[in-house]
């Protein structure tokens, strides 16, 4: 276990808390202010409590530099404004003038630091850097989840040297992936889709052992496929030195029922404006593009949905950018709404695409919970263990 807000007596106490403000933007202007808007609650409730705050966060790949293109200076106001706290910004992460804004904060105020990554000892998880960071600091929150994947200073070494705890979005992100995959209520499913099998290997060698199904679509089904000997043409996504592997997965998957698509859809090429067709996998003709998963399997996919308790999601089933190429994603996004609404289903995704997917899709909201953690949510689903998690929890 490890502790949490509800841990803590904040008031009168410095606290550094290491978010994740890495959010897309063009120009100055935030272009989706979601990492924002999950981090906020964590800040508010500290200073309400009467704590000190001082936040911290990368931005962008500055490799250790300082360079004016990556400062978080632009990031105070946008925190202002989801907050309604007032927020400074002080243009270091350590140092004397950084130490001295520290000491001067009032109880309630918040402190934003300039860029972590402008200094190499960030990333190299360098112990000095660690103890810079902790200067005048009382208590160490991550709220981070996105970052937890990466042992550097402020996501890990940090944390050895104070009283640590967990933020409410790190806390309900650990909380929700812990239900769908830690301890799940069976039947529990595993939805799997993205173009190859070989980004995924892991992940699906750990699902295997711990969902009752895994259903596989995407261009990662194209390989299984052919390791089941039925015939894919060259406009499938096969990955040929990777048959073997499917082979072996399949061979050794246990208790574990893996369904694959029965019927694909395929176009003449890639691309917008492309008609669809639909054959059964194994009558596609040559050359055709596969392009999504048909109705039979969708119909396939959504009855093992309907009688499961729980359900983690990663990959989108086919080219879900592209019209009418979307179809089986969003069916399936649309099922699992339902049940989810219905309470009978704990529905769980993450991955970039998968977001993205559910998000055109309009189903994100009405998921229990989306997970906006890309690396660290798959590391995750692979069964490796975190370090900003694992230091948390000793």
């Amino acid at each position: 276990m490890f502790k949490t807000l509800d841990d803590f007596d904040f008031n009168g106490k410095t606290v550094f808390v290491r978010a994740d403000l890495n959010v897309p933007a063009k120009d100055g202007q935030i272009t989706d202010t979601t990492r924002i808007d999950r981090f906020v609650p964590t800040m508010k409730e500290i200073a309400e409590k009467g704590g000190k705050v001082v936040v911290a966060s990368h931005f962008g790949r500055p490799k250790g530099e300082k360079k004016p293109e990556f400062s978080m200076a632009f990031l105070a106001p946008a925190l202002e404004k989801a907050s309604g706290l007032k927020v400074a910004f002080i243009d270091d992460c350590i140092g004397e003038k950084r130490d001295e804004a520290v000491r001067d904060l009032k109880n309630g105020e918040v402190l934003l630091l300039e860029n972590l990554r402008f200094y190499p000892g960030e990333e190299k998880n360098d112990r000095e850097f660690a103890e810079h960071l902790a200067n005048s600091i009382d208590i160490y929150i991550n709220d981070a989840f996105s970052t937890a994947h990466r042992a550097h200073a402020s996501t890990e070494g940090m944390a050895h040297l104070l009283p640590r705890g967990a933020g409410r979005l790190m806390q309900e992100e650990l909380q929700a992936l812990d239900k769908a995959l830690g301890n799940p209520v069976h039947p529990a499913v595993a939805l799997v889709g993205g173009s190859k099998v070989s980004t995924k290997l892991d992940l699906l060698g750990n699902l295997v052992k711990k969902v009752d199904y895994l259903l596989i679509g995407g261009g990662m089904a194209h390989t299984f496929l052919a390791a089941k000997g039925i015939p894919m043409g060259k406009g499938s996504l096969v990955e040929p030195d990777m048959i073997d592997t499917a082979k072996n997965i399949l061979a050794n998957a246990g208790n574990c029922q893996i369904v694959l698509p029965t019927d694909l859809v395929w176009a003449d090429e890639f691309g917008e404006g492309q008609e669809a067709h639909t054959s059964d996998a194994d009558k596609v003709p040559e050359g055709k593009v596969l392009m999504d998963i048909g109705e039979k399997s969708v119909a396939e996919f959504a009855k093992v949905l309907e009688g499961a308790k729980t359900l983690i999601w990663n990959g989108p089933v086919g080219c879900f950018e592209i019209k009418p190429f979307d179809k089986g994603t969003n069916a399936l996004a649309d099922v699992v709404v339902g049940l989810t609404k219905s309470g009978k289903l704990t529905s769980v995704a993450g991955g970039g695409d998968t977001v993205s997917a559910l998000k055109k899709a309009g189903a994100e909201p009405a998921l229990t919970y989306v997970s906006a953690a890309g690396g660290a949510f798959l590391e995750w689903m692979e069964g490796k263990s975190l370090p900003g998690v694992a230091i948390l929890e000793k």
